[in-house]
């Protein structure tokens, strides 16, 4: 089983399955007894059947927008982000808006093609577990989150730039 890494650094089992989307005119292919996350677009499409289910989450590509959720998003357990290559960085604006325009407090992940040297960006934007690309060694993994003790800019781990936070 895979593993994932939570902003603490521990490693844990993935206890989620990301569900690839259905080619056209083909149904959503839910495993049963497994915690699934699900293309975001049709969870909304198909709301009553998935609201209050502790076993669904979602994710995101990259290219959709977080705003599908706007008022749902605290009912969901786990919400994904996939990076499709490294050099996307539309992720790290999702997870912002997720957790600070739209308040989302639970488990927010990024999946795809996540790298060790992107975690501790990844980190202050908002995310709090990270499945590594398979090729990368995740016990490698809590060092990269915590590689620097202070953030210039002010972001979700912090509301205060540097400056700030020194001066007072």
């Amino acid at each position: 089983m895979p593993e994932v890494i939570s902003h603490d650094g521990s490693i844990r089992q993935d206890d989620w399955l990301v569900v690839a989307r259905p080619a056209e005119g083909e149904s959503l292919d839910i495993p049963a007894q497994q915690n699934a996350l699900i293309p975001a677009d049709l969870w909304v499409a198909g709301y009553e059947h998935f609201a209050g289910r502790a076993d669904i989450g979602v994710w995101f590509d990259s290219h959709d927008e977080p705003e599908i959720l706007a008022d749902k998003v605290n009912e969901l357990p786990v919400i994904a982000v996939n990076f499709p290559k490294f050099s996307d960085g539309r992720g790290y604006s999702i997870a912002r808006l997720l957790r600070e325009r739209f308040g989302y407090s639970n488990e927010l992940r990024a999946i795809g093609d996540v790298l060790l040297d992107q975690l501790q960006f990844m980190k202050r934007c908002g995310f709090d577990s990270y499945a590594l690309r398979p090729d990368k060694d995740i016990n490698k993994a809590a060092r990269c989150l915590n590689f620097f003790s202070q953030g210039y800019q002010a972001a979700t781990d912090t509301d205060q730039p540097l400056f700030r936070r020194r001066a007072s």
